[in-house]
Parts: structure tokens; C-alpha cells; sequence
């Protein structure tokens, strides 16, 4: 170890149940950057992703450019990315013209968004949710035979900065609609992080009453500390795979207060420690978090690579004994 730090031996026996780790930072964590990264870091950065072992990337977004400028060369980050073997790249549309540029553009996965609350899906996507619904159902009827995965996500699923707490039967209802339009793949996201892990263990027991646990994603935001402990709850219930953000970057434009995501090294982290795998390679994630100051230009949140790891171990004062 560098800095003169040792490894002390950690880790514990824990459930064995692999925690699967889904990396958004090059789609959720840069949308919200105010400084364009250039699309060689971007590719640079995706790259560096895959070779850590994510089965799971969110690379970027088909948005209009005028809405999010930060991902205006989607298609282009798309082109250069090395794809990994067992990897999935995806991408977000927010309606028929962008799941169409995505699908061109050879995303493996299209994510669909829609909020529980009608007031934040105006706000993001500037439709009735009975508009997206439409939306969906014809970019399902675009993707069908092409091979591409789908995967929707109710935005706003444990609250909503402008209307307050979403009732589980308006999100439960939602995924039922969206299995019934033959979408698999099904993400509950707390978008201002306003869950707390009572009502996130009853949430997810509940969902997967309707999505197998392989299909169904928990996306946590940090907003008010609870990140790491709603994985826990989601994970107890049943929940298994989880997306997260290098350093923690991230926040939803149009979410007043949002901050980041959970930070993926710190979740890594904190799986290993309590010998959950997750597949990952912690160090190189370490490495990679302590670059993102000078890609993005500002320090970042997460905890891990600013601490180091718990068994990074420091050397003991002069004059005192080992």
C-alpha cells in the first residue's frame, strides 16, 4: 500500500447472495454537470467502468440537446466505447424519437422514465403520465424483434418534492402497467431521496409480488444520508440489484434539493466488508472516484476514496508500539 498504509485483514461471512452493483455515472452522474464533458473522457471513463466488471452501464441519455447539453454526443459515445463481453450498455429515451436514435445509435438496453407523481412528470418530461404510458407502448412496438432489452422506471416511487409521499398503490399500479406492456425490466427510483428503510422494505416485499427479483432495480439518491441503509432494507426484502454512481455524482435537474446517488465504491465497499460479493474490483473503483475531481471540476461526495477502505491501516505514532 502506498502513504504508508497496511491492510488489515477485514471482511466477515456473509449472505452469499451476490449484491449486483449497476453503474449510472456517465448518464445520471454527468446530465447534471454545469461543464460539458468532452466526449474522449467520456468514452475514457465508460471504458474504465466495463474493465471493473459492471454487468450494467448507463452511458448516456437520448434526450433533446436544448434539455440536456451535458449528453449531446449520445451517439457518438456510443460509436467509440470498447464493449466489453457480458456487459450492457444502456441508454435512457424519454420518448419514440429518442428510443429511435438509441436503437440506431446500438444501446443494448433502452430505459424508460416515468414519475408516480403527475406533477414531477410534467416537470421531467413534460407529459401526463398517461401520455408517457402511450409513449411506451410505442416504443415497445419499436423495439420488439430488434433484440434490444427494456427496462422502466417509476421516478418519484418513495416521494415527491412537489406533492409529498407517493402512495404504494399509484407505484404498484404503474409496474403492473408496465409488465402489461411487455416491459421486463422494472426500477423503482428514489429521485430526491426522501425513502427511509421502513417504507422501502415494504415497498420492494410488495413489488416483487409482481417482478422477479432478477428484474427488478432499486436506484437510491443520497440526498438525506439514507442511501447505504435503504440497500440494506431493499436487500432484506428481497431486492438484489442496484444501481450507483461513481463518487457519487448525480441529481435530477428538475428535482429541487437533489443530490447525488449512492456513491458505488462506498456501496461496494460496504458489501465487502460484510462479505456480500459483488464481482467488482474495489481498488480500481477507488482509483477511478479519485480521478473524477479533475474530470468534472469540483470534489465529489463519496465517502470511501476520500477515507480509503477499513482496512487500510495507518502506522502508529512515533514512539508508540505497533
Amino acid at each position: 500500500m502506498s502513504g504508508g498504509l497496511r491492510r488489515s485483514g477485514t471482511g466477515s461471512p456473509g449472505d452469499e447472495t451476490p449484491l449486483i452493483v449497476q453503474e449510472v455515472a456517465p448518464r445520471d452522474g454527468l446530465q447534471i454537470e454545469p461543464a460539458f464533458v468532452e466526449t474522449a473522457d467520456k468514452v475514457a471513463l465508460i471504458d474504465a467502468l466495463s474493465a471493473a466488471g459492471f454487468s450494467r452501464i448507463e452511458a448516456t441519455s437520448f434526450v433533446s440537446p436544448k434539455a440536456v447539453p451535458a449528453l449531446r454526443d449520445a451517439a457518438e459515445v456510443l460509436a467509440r466505447i470498447t464493449r466489453r463481453p457480458g456487459t450492457l450498455y444502456v441508454a435512457l429515451v424519454p420518448n419514440l424519437k429518442g428510443a429511435e436514435r438509441a436503437l440506431a445509435a446500438c444501446a443494448d438496453e433502452l430505459n424508460l422514465v416515468m414519475s408516480a407523481s403527475e406533477t414531477h412528470n410534467r416537470a421531467n418530461m413534460g407529459l401526463t403520465r398517461e401520455a408517457s404510458l402511450d409513449a411506451f407502448a410505442r416504443i415497445v412496438a419499436a423495439a420488439r424483434g430488434t433484440g434490444v432489452r427494456l427496462n422502466a422506471t417509476v421516478a418519484t416511487a418513495f416521494g415527491c418534492p412537489f406533492e409529498g409521499g407517493q402512495p404504494a398503490e399509484r407505484v404498484l399500479d404503474i409496474v403492473a402497467r408496465y409488465r402489461a406492456l411487455g416491459i421486463d425490466g422494472i426500477t423503482l427510483a428514489d429521485t430526491t431521496g426522501m425513502a427511509n428503510p421502513r417504507q422501502v422494505g415494504d415497498r420492494v416485499a410488495r413489488a416483487l409480488r409482481l417482478v422477479p427479483a432478477e428484474a427488478l432495480t432499486l436506484h437510491f439518491h443520497n440526498t438525506r444520508g439514507l442511501g447505504l441503509a435503504n440497500v440494506l432494507a431493499a436487500r432484506a426484502a428481497g431486492a438484489r440489484r442496484f444501481d450507483a454512481a461513481l463518487g457519487g455524482l448525480g441529481g435530477c435537474p428538475f428535482a429541487p434539493g437533489a443530490t447525488g446517488n449512492i456513491c458505488t465504491e462506498d456501496l461496494v465497499s460496504m458489501a465487502h466488508e460484510m462479505g456480500i460479493p459483488t464481482g467488482l474490483d474495489l481498488d480500481g473503483l477507488i482509483a477511478l472516484s479519485r480521478g473524477l475531481p479533475a474530470l468534472v471540476g469540483h470534489p465529489v461526495p463519496g465517502q470511501v476514496a476520500q477515507a480509503g477502505r477499513p482496512g487500510d491501516l495507518h502506522p502508529p505514532p512515533p514512539g508508540i508500539a505497533a
